[in-house]
C-alpha cells in the first residue's frame, strides 16, 4: 500500500532521515516511536506525500510518487486518512460540517451521505456535540472529531501523528480503541507516538509492529517495549 525503499530526506542542508525502508501491508498496525525531533512527523509526511523524498523510492498504492502529478497525488490522498496532533478546524462551522468537509471538497452529496455521517459521529461518541462549534470542544473531543474527519472518505490507510499527545490517559485509551477497531475492519494503521505506555497497552489488544527512528534510521524496537 505504502512502500519506502532506501529513502532519505534532507532539510536545511542536513539529512534528517537516511536509508529508510518500510512496507505498510494491508491490514497491518504499526507504531512509530523515537525522541522528539527524530523525524517521526517527517516520516508520516513522506507517506502521505506532503513532502518529497530527497532520494530513494516512495510508492503509494503501487504508484511511484515522484512520477505523479498534482491531481494524481490529490486522488491518492483520498485513500489516506491523516490525524494530526494539533488538529485544525474551521471555527465558524459545526463539528458535523467540519467532519463532512472532505466529502464537500470531493464533490459528494452530503444529504446522500447523511446516514453514514450520523453513524460515524455516533461511533466516535460525538452525537451530542455535532452541532457545536470547534472552540466548544474539549481536547479529547477535538481528537475524536479529527479521527472521524480522517476516515469519512473510507480510506485504506490511517496515519496518526501523536493523536493522544494532548489528552489524558482515559481518552488516549478511547482513541486507541477506535484505531484498533479500524484496523480490525481491514485498515492499515500507523501511529507515531512517544507514549510507550500506550504502545504497551495496545500490544495486548492488537498484533502491532513497533518501529523506532534513531540516528536518522528506522529500526525495529527492542524487547524493552
Amino acid at each position: 500500500m505504502i512502500e519506502l525503499e532506501n529513502v532519505a530526506y534532507s532539510y536545511g542542508g542536513g539529512e534528517l532521515l537516511s536509508d529508510i525502508s518500510l512496507r505498510l501491508q494491508p491490514g497491518s498496525f504499526h507504531f512509530l516511536t523515537g525522541p522528539s525531533g527524530a523525524g517521526k512527523s517527517t516520516f508520516l509526511k513522506l507517506c502521505y506525500m506532503e513532502l518529497a523524498a530527497t532520494s530513494g523510492l516512495v510508492q503509494v498504492f503501487g504508484q511511484d510518487v515522484a512520477a505523479l502529478g498534482r491531481d494524481q497525488i490529490a486522488m491518492a490522498r483520498r485513500r489516506i486518512g491523516v490525524v494530526h496532533q494539533d488538529c485544525q478546524f474551521l471555527d465558524h462551522l459545526s463539528v458535523l460540517e467540519n467532519i463532512a468537509l472532505p466529502l464537500t471538497v470531493a464533490g459528494r452529496d452530503i444529504e446522500a451521505e447523511r446516514q453514514n455521517l450520523t453513524d460515524l459521529i455516533a461511533w466516535v461518541g460525538l452525537s451530542a456535540q455535532q452541532n457545536q462549534l470547534p472552540p466548544e470542544l474539549s481536547g479529547g473531543e477535538r481528537q475524536r472529531a479529527a479521527l472521524a474527519r480522517a476516515v469519512i472518505m473510507g480510506p485504506d490507510v490511517i496515519l496518526a501523528d501523536e493523536p493522544t499527545g494532548n489528552v489524558d490517559w482515559d481518552m488516549s485509551q478511547r482513541l486507541l480503541s477506535l484505531l484498533i477497531e479500524l484496523n480490525k475492519m481491514g485498515k492499515s494503521v500507523l501511529v507515531a507516538t512517544h507514549d510507550l505506555n500506550l504502545i504497551r497497552g495496545a500490544k495486548a489488544q492488537v498484533s502491532a509492529r513497533v518501529l523506532r527512528i534513531k540516528d536518522q534510521r528506522l529500526q525495529l524496537a527492542g524487547a524493552d517495549l
